[in-house]
């Protein structure tokens, strides 16, 4: 039997056209998955709708920024994270020096050494977040200079926040002329600020503000301290603004050890850009009658939460779609009270930005116990493979797979098959027997854990390794995490990309919309995952038990001997995929090799590699370099790279090591390149290069 390998999406006319040529091609054996056999795809698009799938893409070729401005978190809409300016070049980059430094010290209740905030820029002006309140700032895009400051007034909603030093950033658009800046609190409010003068706008909401936690759904909530009794919701990114509707994702506590199986779910919505009505809602965690509902057993769906959108969002306005990446349901290495395929979590979502209703969804993760959530904003670029002109759209994940689809239909670019994949020993958990495993590009990291992947340095230091190692599971990606003290005598399996490990937000992609080509920033890490039954929490981690049958101990790692890693470097990387093959071109470690390393007594007289930094790096790419700061874990260096070779041009001191991506833009005849910075002993703060005047 054939089961439909586009199972988990809405498909009407070219889609189910191109549908049938891809069954015919694969036969019996040639499954690209992704998706639920109970979720079967029709020819009317099924609930959700998927209108906009069956036309003819009629967008225009994606640029990246446009008039040297950055108007989103990833530069345009499309997260490019590109710049089409030309000033830097390698003849002049070496040039670069501080034209101006903002600090963030003074927008906080405590001096922040972390810069979660990546600045937009519009007209004359830089926008940003700053401090744990999430304060907005206006800034003198030539000098620097503050020029209003907004917060939001006091409230318990802010003290109760998991996520109150994040934010990462502002959304902007035009209404009647007059510019609006969109934030979203960790307290869970969007306020509407006029862009010129930083006051609400008093039409938007209450008074400019709107209550995120109003509208949601049935859960029960204390509203003065902005709790739920079963959770908590609040954001980690900014919204984004498509056509007359701001769209909103969430984010929750981390859900590596949580104490209730309950908790609110992520739902997205759509507000009015003028009046900040909420116009729709899309159930991540569907409900009753909903598409999906049948992917989640026992009820679960009336007590699962998560499944947040908190990595920033991504739309195509051309077609009318808006990108939803999410992660796992509560508990991200457990998952025995939630039986099924549990969509959508762990997925890719394209929804219509008006009315909220799906046009196509591909599910990374099937019953998701790895913590493997999307964690990064999708990258839209328009590719040309076999001669076909293809509008793209690609996501890098943490398991270091980069999932390429067309953006208008949800079809994959090539073939994801599903693969079996090891299954759990731990009672009442119950994996998918496959997961989907794209064909191109090939994995940007490694996955999974053998002997061959320990340290290598010496044979010494190798045998030590593999002794350690043997204490816990090895196996391919998808390994599923284990107890602690089995009956096999291991304590945890190992999960490789681990928790940090793969792409991450940090600093995620770029990609060249010009060549078509993706720049992934990747860090090789690992947890061991281990359980322990729910009421050894308070004993094992402190607090109090969970109602859960089994929580993790945590999503570190180990160290390897003698307290060096115990897997083979590049420990940082960046990697360059051109999308129209699907082949890598170059890959490079992300810095030098540490000091730790370099001086380590058991590796002194050894021909040691460039082994890169354990971090996630920076990326920006312009008209004609790469750029990328080494990030946290590094040191404080801006690299500056031949994007077309990998070949290292030089590099510029920072005064700590980049926080987060960077951006790049001009004004007066200057392109500069904003970078977040902070670190031990150095405050949080933006740091903007550019050419000396009269350069």
């Amino acid at each position: 039997m054939i089961r439909s390998p586009f199972a988990n999406r809405s498909l009407t006319g070219v889609a189910l056209a191109a549908l049938v040529a891809v069954l015919q091609a694969c036969g019996p054996e040639g499954e690209m998955g992704g998706g639920s056999a109970a979720a079967p795809a029709t020819a009317s698009g099924g609930e959700g709708g998927g209108a906009m799938a069956s036309e003819a893409y009629a967008g225009g070729s994606r640029t990246g920024t446009e008039n040297g401005e950055w108007r989103y978190w990833g530069g345009d809409e499309g997260s490019s994270r590109y710049t089409p300016a030309d000033q830097l070049d390698a003849d002049n980059a070496m040039d670069l020096e501080v034209a101006w430094e903002w600090h963030a010290a003074n927008y906080g209740p405590q001096v922040d050494y972390v810069y979660r905030g990546t600045p937009i820029k519009v007209g004359d002006r830089l926008y940003n977040v700053a401090g744990s309140r999430r304060a907005v700032v206006s800034i003198d895009a030539a000098t620097g200079e503050t020029l209003w400051m907004w917060r939001m007034r006091d409230n318990p909603r802010w003290a109760a926040s998991t996520r109150q030093n994040y934010g990462k950033g502002v959304a902007y658009t035009e209404v009647d002329g007059r510019g609006r800046i969109f934030v979203i609190t960790p307290g869970y409010y969007m306020a509407a600020l006029d862009a010129d003068t930083g006051r609400p706008i008093e039409s938007f909401g209450e008074d400019g503000i709107v209550d995120l936690h109003r509208g949601l759904g049935d859960y029960p909530f204390d509203p003065e301290m902005g709790i739920y009794e079963s959770g908590d919701i609040t954001s980690s990114s900014p919204p984004i603004v498509v056509g007359d509707i701001i769209v909103v994702g969430n984010s929750h506590d981390r859900g590596y050890y949580p104490e209730k199986k309950e908790n609110v779910p992520g739902h997205i919505r759509g507000y009015d850009v003028r009046t900040g009505e909420q116009e729709w809602i899309f159930h991540v965690l569907p409900q009753p009658g909903e598409f999906g509902h049948d992917t989640w057993e026992n009820d679960a769906w009336t007590y699962t939460g998560n499944i947040s959108a908190w990595a920033p969002l991504s739309a195509d306005s051309d077609l009318g779609l808006v990108y939803i990446p999410t992660d796992p349901p509560t508990n991200d290495y457990y998952g025995g009270f939630r039986p099924g395929g549990n969509l959508f979590s762990t997925s890719l979502i394209a929804l219509n930005a008006e009315t909220g209703e799906r046009a196509w969804h591909f599910q990374m993760v099937h019953h998701d116990i790895w913590n493997m959530d999307n964690p990064d904003a999708p990258h839209l670029v328009d590719i040309t493979v076999d001669g076909e002109e293809i509008p793209a759209i690609a996501a890098v994940t943490k398991q270091g797979f980069t999932y390429v689809f067309n953006r208008a239909t949800g079809e994959p670019v090539w073939p994801i098959p599903e693969v079996e994949v090891p299954q759990s020993d731990v009672p009442g958990e119950q994996t998918s027997p496959t997961q989907p495993h794209p064909t191109k590009p090939a994995p940007f990291e490694m996955q999974g854990m053998t002997v061959d992947n320990l340290i290598d340095f010496t044979p010494e230091l190798r045998a030590q390794a593999i002794e350690i190692a043997s204490q816990y599971r090895m196996g391919p990606v998808f390994t599923p995490p284990s107890l602690w003290e089995a009956e096999d005598g291991t304590n945890g399996a190992f999960v490789v990309p681990g928790a940090n490990g793969g792409a991450n937000i940090p600093g995620g992609a770029a990609v060249d919309p010009e060549t078509g080509i993706l720049y992934v920033a990747s860090q090789r890490g690992h947890s061991v995952i281990s359980l322990i039954p729910g009421d050894q929490r308070s004993e094992v981690i402190g607090g109090d038990d969970s109602n859960m049958d089994y929580v993790s101990r945590g999503p570190g790692g180990i160290r390897g001997p003698q307290g060096l890693p115990i897997l083979k470097p590049p420990y940082g990387a960046i990697t360059a995929i051109d999308l129209n093959t699907g082949e890598h071109l170059w890959r490079i470690p992300n810095g030098g090799t540490p000091e730790s390393i370099t001086n380590h007594p058991a590796l002194q007289g050894v021909d040691l590699p460039v082994t890169g930094k354990n971090a996630h790096a920076n990326i920006l790419v312009t008209k004609n370099l790469l750029f990328y700061g080494e990030g946290r874990g590094g040191d404080p260096l801006l690299h500056v790279v031949d994007k077309a070779t990998g070949e290292e041009l030089y590099t510029i001191d920072l005064p700590a090591p980049t926080n987060t991506a960077p951006m790049s833009y001009m004004h007066e005849g200057r392109q500069y390149i904003v970078l977040s910075v902070g670190g031990a002993g150095v405050p949080a703060r933006l740091v903007a290069l550019a050419l000396p005047e009269g350069y």
